[in-house]
């Protein structure tokens, strides 16, 4: 059983500064790629932030130069810090990671709101 939990979201005015966790816990192997994704009132869930174990990154050009994720191995932490922030970046955060038990499976955390608004 893996678990996943995310924290950090809040209100925050434009031009703001956020930054989200996201743990994992359980019986964990290892932890392959950790992914934030990100979904806006009334529109689907995208991507906008991966990692791998080796710490290599990609963004969406939608959040390219002011988010930054990182990772911790040693915690089975990913975060996510998020500057300069736009009222276009609210929505609820998802954070996915794939695990390795005795199998690899994808485990999604429950969300996490962040608002930007004035």
């Amino acid at each position: 059983q893996v678990q996943v939990v995310e924290s950090g979201g809040g209100l925050v005015q434009p031009g703001g500064s956020l930054r989200l966790s996201c743990a994992a816990s359980g019986r964990i192997i290892s932890i392959d790629n950790m992914a934030w994704y990100r979904q806006p009132p009334g529109q689907p869930r995208a991507s906008i932030a991966s990692i791998t174990s080796a710490g290599v990154t990609n963004y969406a050009d939608s959040v390219q130069g002011r988010f930054t994720i990182s990772r911790d191995n040693a915690k089975n932490t990913v975060y996510l810090q998020m500057n300069s922030l736009k009222p276009e970046d609210t929505g609820v955060y998802y954070c996915n990671a794939i695990v390795r038990t005795t199998y690899t499976g994808s485990y999604w955390g429950q969300g996490t709101q962040v608002t930007v608004s004035s």
